[in-house]
């Protein structure tokens, strides 16, 4: 067997005034029982860093283009990584001997704005970068709204794909939030070989555009990752930051799911979690080989829509 303890270190809430640097401090607590518990990988939720800032409208552009006083906005991105606040995190991991995964929004030296994964080994090095594929939510201010969720304003969308990278002992991948809805996601990495796939979220309870789906938020959260680990033989882990944060509700329910879809771990409350598995990543071969062999069942030339139409058009 290949076995690998996996921590998923669910976060409550972070204030909008929450300094980065006591934001640091819990992830250390979070790796130090990861570490006790003997865990050698410990995965963080997207934007793990900061507060849930495309909730509100932080600047005065028009459509697309972001203008005007971006003062609180730009203080929200990471323009290195590690930095002279994070580099604490990747010091005692690397004491610790235990790597992690860790999303936060990145600011290139040319002033791209992307929702940004990393991997960080055991050693300290980072072996892995993901910037989010599918940014969900609305461009431009929507002042009827209780909260925002601008997204598409705040973050380009990653033309970079769905890697893999050899990890760990496995192969391993990332995603972000959104992109968990999307069987694409998945498979991209399931054709790659993918045996763990890591996806940080911060998912707001109330969904403005069809409120009838709150109720069913998650429901649908462990649907999709439960499905994409099945249906691709891989261990999924879903963290999230969950809790009421800045007013409003977000999802917790970080999980820990098996390549046979299974939940063999869940957090039980909305704040600062350890959710513990031990995996076997060598478990992904009872499906990739059997149900799943894509080498021998899968039809390509019978997908052609997925990849050469965008949108639904009816006959």
């Amino acid at each position: 067997m290949r076995t690998l303890r996996i921590a998923a270190a669910q976060l409550g809430p972070i204030a909008r005034d929450e300094p980065r640097s006591e934001v640091v401090a819990r992830l250390i607590d979070l790796l130090h029982g990861a570490a006790e518990a003997g865990c050698q990988l410990v995965v963080f939720p997207e934007l793990a860093l900061t507060t849930f800032f495309p909730r509100w409208h932080l600047d005065d552009g028009e459509g697309d283009e972001i203008t005007g006083d971006l003062t609180e906005l730009d203080s929200y991105y990471e323009t290195s990584m590690p930095n002279a606040v994070t580099q604490p995190l990747f010091d005692e991991a690397q004491r610790l001997g235990v790597g992690f995964s860790l999303g936060y929004a990145e600011m290139t030296s040319d002033g791209r704005r992307f929702n940004t994964t990393i991997l960080v080994e055991r050693d300290g090095s980072v072996v892995g970068h993901y910037r989010k594929v599918h940014i969900p939510g609305h461009e431009t201010h929507e002042p009827e709204r209780e909260f925002q969720h601008l997204e598409r304003r705040y973050f380009e969308e990653s033309q970079e794909g769905f890697g893999v990278y050899s990890a760990f002992g496995g192969v391993v991948g990332m995603a972000t939030c959104n992109d968990r809805r999307w069987p694409e996601t998945y498979r991209v990495m399931g054709l790659q070989g993918v045996e763990l796939i890591m996806i940080g979220y911060n998912t707001p309870i109330y969904y403005a555009p069809d409120p009838g789906q709150n109720l069913l938020q998650g429901f649908h959260n462990h649907l999709v990752m439960q499905a994409g680990a099945y249906q691709n033989g891989t261990w999924v882990v879903g963290v999230a930051k969950g809790g009421t944060e800045e007013g409003v509700e977000s999802l917790a329910q970080s999980a820990i799911i098996a390549p046979s879809g299974q939940i063999a771990a869940q957090a039980v409350t909305t704040g600062d979690e350890l959710v513990i598995a031990t995996c076997d990543l060598d478990w992904c071969k009872q499906y990739k080989e059997t149900l799943f062999d894509f080498d021998r069942y899968r039809r390509p030339e019978m997908y052609g829509l997925i990849t050469s139409r965008k949108g639904a058009i009816s006959p």
